[in-house]
């Protein structure tokens, strides 16, 4: 019976040392450079940033789609960029990463249209795909069917924070 106590001793003191080792692991904080992040998004027009663990995308948009779209393509701007494979592949990619904000401007060198941001726990895998098929349906028909621009701008209003400028977009 001794024999047993001191083994069943002996297997709790392992298995505690394996628990604290574990608990004291240090976490992957990875975060991507402003290169890394550029790569994923593979679009030229769009400025990429890192501030901190915040990955920020400037997009400039052209003045003449702000001028035709009015409210509804300067609301929706953003959104186009965060609800994306590619945004989704920067948080599986990149542990550390906390958040990624994207601001749209009038054109290359304009003033700011909008801004959203969104946070890594936001979103869990059903609200991913929900928020990709909406963005995509947006981007696909958006301006045959300017009701899937809005269902876009309801879903990226009801999953980030965002501001819009009052120059582009009047206040309700």
């Amino acid at each position: 019976m001794h024999r047993n106590v001191t083994r069943r001793g002996l297997r709790a003191a392992v298995l505690w040392m394996t628990l604290a080792a574990a608990a004291c692991a240090e976490p992957d904080l990875t975060v991507p450079t402003a290169d890394q992040a550029r790569e994923v998004y593979a679009n030229p027009d769009v400025e990429v940033t890192v501030r901190g663990n915040v990955v920020e995308l400037r997009v400039p948009q052209p003045r003449e789609q702000l001028r035709r779209g009015g409210t509804l393509w300067a609301k929706v701007g953003p959104y186009i960029f965060l609800f994306s494979e590619a945004t989704e592949s920067l948080f599986d990619d990149y542990p550390g990463l906390a958040g990624v904000r994207v601001i749209t401007t009038a054109g290359n060198d304009g003033p700011e249209v909008a801004r959203a941001f969104m946070e890594r726990d936001d979103m869990n895998d059903i609200l991913w795909n929900r928020a990709k098929v909406i963005a995509g349906r947006a981007r696909l028909e958006g301006s045959k069917r300017p009701s899937l621009v809005e269902e876009l701008i309801r879903w990226g209003e009801d999953h980030t924070d965002f501001e819009y400028n009052p120059r582009y977009v009047s206040s309700r």
